[in-house]
C-alpha cells in the first residue's frame, strides 16, 4: 500500500471539521456538510477516479495487523462521542433558528451515520474486547446498538436470502424496505439473544440479555447528559434530549439506505430447503470510488468484506466481476430517495447480473418463502 493510499483514510476527520466550521458561521452554513458529503464528495470521485489497487496476499498479514488502522477507528470513536456532546451542550445553551437546527442535527447525523456506523461496523467484526466496546461506544450515540449483534449473527448469515431483514429486494422502494428492515432486524437480534441465552440456560430477562442494556444504555447516556448541561445551564431544554434522537434517527437511516444500496435484488441459490449457496463476492453491489471510499474505510468494497468478514478495512479488494454500481454511495443515497430513478438505473444492472449468474430470463425475483 502506497504513503498516499495509507494516509488517505484520515480524510474522514474533515467531515466533523467542516460540521465545527458550518456552526461557528451559523445561518445556512449549518448545510455545509451535507453540502459536501453529497455534492463535493461525487464530483471528486468522478474527476479522481477509481482505485485500481489491490493488496497482495504477501501484504495482507501487515495490513491486518498494523496499529495504525486500528488506532484511527478507536480515535474516530471518541471524536464521535465528543461531537455528539459538544453539539448537545450547543443546543442547551445557544439559539438556534428552524433552519439553523435542521441544518446543524443532519450535520451530526451524517458524521454519526455516515462514518460513525461505519466504524462501529469495522470494529464489530473483530474479535478483541475494546474493539467491540469502541463499536458499541459508537453505536449507543445513535440508539442503534442491537446493530452489533443483529449485523454480525444476523444479515452475514442470511444475508441475500428471503430470512434477512437488511437485503432487499427487486422491486421494492426504499420506503418500502426501511419499515421492514428497521422492525426486523430490531426482532431478529432478540431472536438472536433469547437463542444464545437459551443454550445457556439462562432466562432471556435478564442483564445478561444485552438488548436490555443496549435499550437502557442509550437512554442513560442522554439522561445524564440532559441533567448535567440543565444544572449547569439552571434550565431544562426539551431541545437536548429532542436533538439527540433526531440525530439518532438520522444516523441509522443512513445506514438503512447503505443496507438497501449495497445487496439490492441480490440471491444467492437455493441448493436445498432452507439452505443457500456460500456467500461470494458477487452477492453485493461493489464500487471503487478513491475519495468516498477512503472516507467510509473502504466500505464499498463490500463485495469482499461479506466473503471475508474477518479482514480489516485496510485489506479489502476490489473484485471486477463483483455487480457493480454507477456511483458512489454519495449519490447512490440520494438517487434511492427517488423509487423511480432508482429503478431505472439499477433493474438493468440487475437484470445483467441475473442473466450472467443464473442464466435468468426478465426481472421476476427468486425471493421465496
Amino acid at each position: 500500500m502506497t504513503n498516499l493510499k495509507r494516509y488517505s483514510f484520515i480524510v474522514c476527520f474533515l467531515v466533523p471539521a467542516f460540521t465545527l466550521l458550518g456552526h461557528s458561521l451559523g445561518g445556512a452554513y449549518h448545510f455545509l456538510t451535507f453540502a459536501v458529503v453529497f455534492g463535493l464528495l461525487p464530483i471528486l470521485d468522478v474527476t479522481i477516479g477509481s482505485d485500481s489497487s489491490n493488496p497482495t496476499e504477501e501484504e495482507v498479514p501487515s495490513l491486518q495487523n498494523e496499529f495504525y488502522f486500528r488506532f484511527l477507528t478507536y480515535v474516530w470513536a471518541w471524536v464521535q462521542t465528543g461531537l455528539v456532546i459538544w453539539a448537545l451542550y450547543e443546543i442547551q445553551t445557544k439559539n438556534h433558528s428552524a433552519l439553523e437546527w435542521i441544518g446543524f442535527v443532519l450535520a451530526i447525523g451524517i458524521n454519526t451515520g455516515g462514518i460513525g456506523i461505519t466504524v462501529a461496523h469495522e470494529l464489530g467484526h473483530k474479535n478483541k474486547k475494546i474493539e467491540q466496546w469502541y463499536s458499541k461506544l459508537i453505536l449507543m450515540t445513535v440508539c442503534y446498538m442491537h446493530f452489533f449483534i443483529e449485523h454480525n449473527r444476523g444479515h452475514h448469515v442470511n444475508v441475500s436470502t428471503y430470512d434477512d431483514p437488511a437485503s432487499s429486494r427487486r422491486g421494492e422502494s426504499f420506503y418500502k424496505f426501511y419499515p421492514r428492515t428497521v422492525l426486523g432486524s430490531y426482532l431478529s437480534a432478540w431472536r438472536l439473544e433469547k437463542k444464545r441465552l437459551f443454550k445457556q440456560g439462562k432466562s432471556v430477562w435478564s442483564f445478561e440479555n444485552e438488548m436490555i442494556s443496549f435499550l437502557i444504555v442509550p437512554l442513560l447516556f442522554i439522561g445524564v447528559v440532559t441533567a448535567a448541561l440543565s444544572f449547569y445551564c439552571g434550565r431544562f431544554s426539551w431541545e437536548t434530549p429532542a436533538f439527540f434522537f433526531a440525530q439518532s434517527f438520522i444516523a441509522f437511516s443512513l445506514l438503512e439506505m447503505v443496507n438497501y444500496i449495497e445487496h439490492y435484488g441480490l440471491q444467492r441459490k437455493e441448493i436445498a430447503p432452507g439452505k443457500f449457496e456460500k456467500v461470494l463476492p458477487i452477492h453485493s453491489w461493489n464500487q471503487n470510488f478513491a475519495v468516498s471510499n477512503a472516507f467510509l474505510f473502504h466500505l464499498q468494497r463490500h463485495s469482499d468484506h461479506h466473503a471475508n468478514a474477518g479482514r480489516r478495512y485496510s485489506a479489502l479488494r476490489h473484485f471486477e466481476e463483483s455487480p457493480q454500481l454507477p456511483y458512489g454511495y454519495e449519490l447512490m443515497v440520494l438517487i434511492a430517495l427517488v423509487p423511480p430513478l432508482w429503478f431505472r438505473v439499477m433493474d438493468g444492472r440487475l437484470e445483467e447480473w441475473r442473466r450472467k449468474r443464473y442464466g435468468l430470463p426478465g426481472m421476476e425475483t427468486t425471493f421465496k418463502k
